[in-house]
């Protein structure tokens, strides 16, 4: 989850990042891609969508930094096209690779 104009990781996303990272790092086929959303009205969608996009690199930077090879990482920036709540957040979906 991030602030609404923030693509900053907080302490406690990085340390949920760390313990998704030791699972991936133990199951080499698993991948991972990272949904990005932000919040925003439609006429700032083209804004919300480069602001999701910069969350999910965050987010991929960081999992790189804690070892995980990019290859295994797909990014997906939805912007404010995305459902659920809290509109401004990075979700980890796990896929066989």
């Amino acid at each position: 989850v991030f602030g609404s104009e923030s693509a900053l990781l907080s302490d406690k996303a990085k340390a949920k990042l760390e313990k998704f990272t030791v699972h991936l790092k133990s199951n080499p086929g698993l991948r991972i891609q990272l949904l990005a959303h932000a919040s925003g009205t439609e006429e700032a969608a083209s804004q919300a969508r480069r602001l999701s996009l910069s969350r999910a690199l965050v987010v991929r930077s960081f999992l790189i930094e804690q070892g995980l090879p990019s290859i295994r990482i797909d990014v997906r920036a939805l912007g404010n096209k995305g459902r659920g709540k809290p509109a401004d957040r990075v979700d980890l979906v796990f896929t066989d690779g």
